[in-house]
């Protein structure tokens, strides 16, 4: 199945059900995933986006250091890793799409900058925000205790994530005792990772057998891992399985749970370094674009309504510290 097929496909059945029951089409012309049975449905998958565009807000705007509202640009830095629907490419394998980049723009377009994206690996978007070269990350970032120490957040979407397996593996996982002895695939450096080494470590407290935690970074390769049988099962976002789920319909989802543990909600956000004067502009930013509408729609569009948030907040609880 070819590359723009197997997105065309994946698209058109989250934006219709969320699920596995759509099919699609592509006109090579447009590019549109549109669902089975209707018109003017789909979802642009081709490099013209014609993105939702929002305008500028003087009350969010004016919260901008001077010194950015001058330059007159909103550096984002966003993870280079194919993961639709969060961030992918379009059609001509080049041009960045997906939901956190049409978030990103609408917040650029409310604060009255133009948005500069630069794409890297998913560790040196940290290193961006560290040595001030983004003044922002919207890459799924989870909000953690620990990154809290060095970053400052404005929530916008929930958090979720999912364990992927093979289709018809038999199993399914609700707490650290389902994955005890099993090979798990996760990427380094995320949340993900945090959660599945210290369900791990709970595993061999109880005396149940560990963990065999395996690093992937890349999504085609633990996929090809998860089918040869090299992994048991993959632990990512929940859209990102979903998207695979629908892409091959040779996995399932086996369990999901809070990005943040099982006893609170994650929430992805807009991250900033620390005491950047940045953090209550794009808190201002998202309430607005989640008043008027255009934050819903994307959200709609990409097939995520059911991880909108109402409000954005700033710094709130996340994923607790690893237990010393």
């Amino acid at each position: 199945m070819s590359v723009r097929r197997s997105i065309t496909l994946a698209l058109a059945t989250l934006t219709a059900t969320g699920l596995l029951t759509a099919c699609g089409t592509s006109d090579p012309a447009t590019d549109l995933a549109a669902p089975k049975g209707h018109k003017d449905a789909g979802v642009n998958i081709g490099p013209d986006q014609d993105r939702i565009r929002g305008k500028k807000v003087a009350a969010a705007a004016d919260l901008v250091p001077e010194a950015i509202r001058k330059r007159g640009t909103l550096r984002i830095g966003a993870s280079a890793d194919a993961s639709p629907p969060l961030g992918f490419y379009a059609t001509d394998d080049k041009t960045r799409i997906g939901s956190e980049i049409d978030i990103a723009t609408l917040v650029a377009d409310t604060l009255g900058l133009k948005p500069q994206f630069e794409e890297v690996s998913w560790e040196n978007l940290f290193v961006g925000l560290d040595s001030s070269k983004f003044d922002a990350v919207l890459s799924n970032v989870t909000v953690t205790e620990e990154r809290k120490e060095k970053y400052d957040f404005a929530t916008y979407r929930l958090d979720n994530i999912a364990f992927e397996a093979k289709k018809g593996s038999g199993w399914t996982v609700k707490e650290p005792a389902d994955v005890a002895g099993k090979t798990i695939s996760v990427s380094s450096g995320t949340n993900q990772e945090k959660i599945l080494v210290e369900w791990s470590e709970e595993n061999v407290k109880a005396g149940r057998k560990p963990v065999d935690i395996k690093y992937f970074q890349k999504d085609t390769d633990y996929y090809l891992a998860l089918q040869s049988g090299r992994v048991d099962a993959h632990l990512g976002p929940s859209p990102t399985a979903a998207y695979h789920v629908a892409t091959a319909g040779q996995s399932e989802i086996i369990g999901q749970l809070s990005g943040a543990g099982g006893d609170l909600q994650g929430k992805i956000a807009a991250t900033t370094k620390k005491d950047s004067g940045l953090v209550k502009a794009y808190a201002a930013a998202i309430d607005h674009i989640v008043q008027d509408g255009s934050y819903g729609k994307v959200l709609k569009r990409w097939g995520l309504g059911g991880e909108a948030v109402e409000t954005s907040e700033i710094n709130p609880p996340g994923l607790p510290k690893t237990k010393s």
